[in-house]
């Protein structure tokens, strides 16, 4: 978790699972990824199993805890909608989203299928709750594009994209229910270039359809020195977020309780183990 996350569309982390799978090109040079393997093998550090899907109940009742009203974005060092993670958990992750509602929650996945499908069943209830918003990312026209129209058949009240890394023209791109869209380069070693007229694409086509757009970044191996101006400004615009008034410590004390019990089985049934299918039934 990160109060101050550096990630410039979100103000801090939230991950009550880490670690992840690998699924499109997009995930080629992951930067959780890099991060989390620096530690595999490191006796008591948050990745000592490197970037090996595990749970983490004890991070359920983070967001309780947070006073002032925030921007989260949900797992960034994993997905959430990963197959691995039971359906059962995931419904713990939302129902701590729904109960602790004054913040802002962006939830970002590669798994647009099992997002869709949970939003439509067993998740529905939470589909119409405006401070919960979902997206997902987009790389490419082969992998990226069919995630777009997933999402858009996906109820929710703000849906987003996050186009990064960008890794080609994605060509005329139907907005039609998507609220809010994100672009970016890759970054670090290894990085693969993104061509300004790509960029300028998505840009002009968010404008003529009335949709937020965000630039986060060119990226490249130094992506301090390439920054984030496009046409020598940046852009910043997002969907309004949550002005819920927090509830008195009293009440936060009580949801805390309510998260706490909710995440005890699972610090005793799955806390700090490898997921697998097979282990793990899925409902």
């Amino acid at each position: 978790m990160s109060l101050n996350s550096k990630i410039e569309w979100t103000q801090t982390t939230w991950n009550p699972v880490r670690g992840c799978t690998k699924i499109s090109p997009g995930c080629k040079h992951c930067y959780a990824e890099t991060f989390a393997e620096r530690f595999r093998g490191v006796p008591g550090h948050p990745y000592e199993k490197g970037f090996d899907p595990i749970l983490v109940p004890h991070k359920l009742s983070e967001p309780v805890m947070w006073a002032r009203p925030r921007t989260v974005f949900v797992n960034s060092m994993s997905d959430l909608f990963q197959d691995v993670v039971p359906t059962e958990y995931i419904a713990c992750v939302v129902a701590v989203m729904s109960k602790v509602g004054w913040h802002t929650y962006q939830v970002l996945t590669k798994r647009a299928e099992r997002m869709h499908e949970l939003l439509t069943t067993e998740l529905n209830q939470h589909s119409a709750e405006a401070h919960i918003w979902w997206g997902v990312s987009v790389e490419d026209r082969k992998y990226g594009l069919p995630r777009i129209d997933l999402l858009r058949r996906t109820p929710g009240v703000i849906r987003f994209l996050s186009v990064e890394p960008l890794l080609e023209d994605l060509g005329t791109i139907d907005l039609g229910g998507i609220h809010w869209v994100i672009v970016g380069g890759e970054s670090g070693p290894g990085a693969r270039e993104m061509e300004a007229p790509w960029v300028e694409r998505i840009q002009s086509q968010c404008g003529e359809q009335g949709v937020p757009f965000f630039f986060k970044q060119w990226g490249g191996v130094q992506k301090k020195r390439t920054g984030r101006l496009l046409h020598g400004r940046t852009y910043d615009a997002m969907p309004d977020r949550n002005t819920s008034i927090v509830p008195a410590a009293a009440v936060r004390a009580s949801i805390r309780g309510e998260i706490d019990r909710m995440a005890a089985r699972w610090n005793t049934k799955m806390a700090g183990q490898e997921l697998s299918k097979s282990e793990f039934e899925l409902k």
